[in-house]
């Protein structure tokens, strides 16, 4: 039974199969929205709902059964961890006041698409592991737009005391301009008062925007080489076929840098 699980939840069919279930769950919960296909198709709706839980059940049990009696191997992986509170989730009787909360655990399980894709984990992971140095990144920007509110307060207050008779006021109103939308009309507004109002807009459009923008895409980024790494490390010691590949790959690398440096060396010898 453990072997026939492994060779089950192994095959590349297997996972297509998966995919291709909440990706019709998707399809049913969007459906759904509609009054019209409802009162059509309710109830056949409804028995591909129980259809996919099944299934999705299933793929849980099949999953648990491979690593037996390891459990710790499956309940370890925190992807596997959250599609099983997922379907767990699914498995309560919500009904009367509750059935609301039924149909956002339906809109849940399209979010499995997430745990099902590699690539989509890579992402995932990536924006996680990005999210201490955004910390920082954001604090800057927070610094950044206290300075220039404080600054607009006393600027534009009394010229234009809806945008910037406060702080909070000129905090949203430098959130306007952060976003460029309708900016220009900020700053025309301002510019009436103090021709070089535009200095002030121009360069917190740069600092502010552009320069923050590359700064949050940087550290993306070089998220996205770490988790890129962290996954091949993971690849290899579990030995998957990817991992190998990569190892391979590593290695002639590395053969190439040494066959450089040899020719290097032989050429500077007299």
């Amino acid at each position: 039974m453990n072997l026939l699980a492994r060779r089950i939840t192994g095959d590349r069919r297997f996972e297509r199969l998966i995919i291709a279930l909440i990706v019709f769950n998707g399809v049913l919960v969007g459906l759904e929205t509609s009054a019209t296909v409802v009162e059509r198709a309710g109830t056949l709706i409804e028995w591909a709902h129980h259809l996919i839980l099944a299934a999705f059940v299933a793929e849980v049990v099949l999953k648990l059964a491979a690593v037996a009696p390891a459990w710790r191997r499956y309940f370890g992986d925190s992807w596997n961890l959250f599609d099983f509170t997922i379907v767990v989730l699914s498995l309560l009787p919500f009904s009367g006041e509750l059935s609301m909360v039924a149909r956002m655990v339906r809109l849940l399980r399209v979010l499995r698409l997430v745990s099902a894709v590699p690539k989509l984990r890579l992402v995932v992971a990536t924006l996680v592991n990005a999210l201490p140095g955004m910390g920082h990144v954001l604090m800057l920007v927070a610094l950044l737009f206290y300075i220039y509110a404080v600054a607009g307060f006393h600027l534009f207050s009394d010229a234009d005391p809806e945008r910037w008779g406060t702080l909070g006021a000129a905090l949203l109103t430098l959130f306007q301009v952060a976003t460029l939308e309708g900016w220009a009309e900020v700053m025309y507004a301002a510019m009436e008062t103090s021709p070089w109002a535009w200095l002030f807009f121009i360069s917190f459009v740069i600092v502010g925007t552009f320069v923050m923008i590359n700064l949050f895409v940087a550290v993306v980024i070089n998220s996205l080489e770490e988790s890129k790494a962290t996954q091949a490390a993971d690849d290899i010691r579990a030995g998957a076929p990817d991992g190998d590949a990569a190892l391979l790959q590593e290695l002639r690398a590395a053969r190439e840098a040494l066959a450089r440096v040899e020719a290097a060396l032989s050429a500077r010898k007299p």
